[in-house]
């Protein structure tokens, strides 16, 4: 099978790693886009492990104002590969040392370095079911739906682009083999078009999601970083949510 010539190809996480520093405006900016979809698999994560919503939201927050200061990400550990690995590894450190810091003392002079809905977390949380998950295993689980998410708004998001909104919002549901997805007929005669062109259409949409996908999987590996063994395990921590 060739390779993807995309494999190969520098990414964010490879430029925070290479920069060893977030001090680079470009590195940092790189971080910055890591983390931005990130808060609330952290957020489930430490409100799995018993903290109260309010302490959550304190932790989250002042984790990435410290992530994003701090100097010492040329440390990452061998793990590093993969970003959510190091995140969580991070998040851990960050919590087990917060006795020594001051509760009060606000990193970044109090500003916020990422928006968060922390309207919503609650009620996403309360949605997560409690029996299947460790909070390590609820931190994979989330951190995969979110990445997902991102895919399929950036997949809308193209199809809006080229003025076919009415087509993404007809075919969606067919990405993922969804119960509620209309047969291909129905969706031809909702479109005014015939079976084999919505079919077409489909497969189109298929493979433009996977490449979407394996895009932004690639972002958050190194150099060389094992896309499609890290599509498998995203998509196991769902299987088993």
């Amino acid at each position: 099978m060739a390779t993807d010539p995309a494999f190969f190809a520098t990414t964010r996480w490879s430029v925070v790693l290479a920069a060893g520093s977030p001090d680079s405006p470009v590195a940092r900016d790189a971080l910055a886009q890591l983390c931005e979809h990130s808060w609330y698999p952290l957020y489930a994560f430490l409100r799995r492990r018993g903290h109260e919503p309010e302490a959550a939201q304190d932790l989250t927050q002042g984790f990435f104002a410290d992530l994003l200061e701090r100097g010492d990400l040329g440390r990452a550990d061998p793990e590093r590969g993969r970003f959510r690995s190091f995140l969580l590894g991070s998040l851990k450190h960050f919590v087990a040392n917060q006795k020594e810091r001051s509760q009060a003392q606000k990193r970044g002079g109090g500003e916020r370095p990422l928006s968060f809905e922390w309207s919503e977390a609650e009620g996403r949380f309360a949605l997560e079911p409690e029996e299947q998950h460790t909070p390590e295993s609820l931190y994979t689980a989330s951190w995969a739906r979110a990445l997902l998410d991102t895919v399929m708004g950036r997949l809308e998001a193209e199809y809006e682009a080229r003025g076919k909104r009415e087509l993404f919002e007809q075919l969606a549901a067919c990405l993922g083999g969804h119960a509620d997805a209309l047969p291909y007929a129905e969706i031809a005669r909702e479109l005014g078009a015939n079976e084999g062109t919505v079919k077409v259409a489909v497969h189109r949409m298929r493979a433009r999601y996977r490449q979407l996908l394996r895009a932004e999987i690639q972002e958050t590996l190194a150099e060389g970083g094992d896309v499609e063994q890290e599509i498998r395990d995203l998509f196991a921590a769902l299987a088993s949510a």
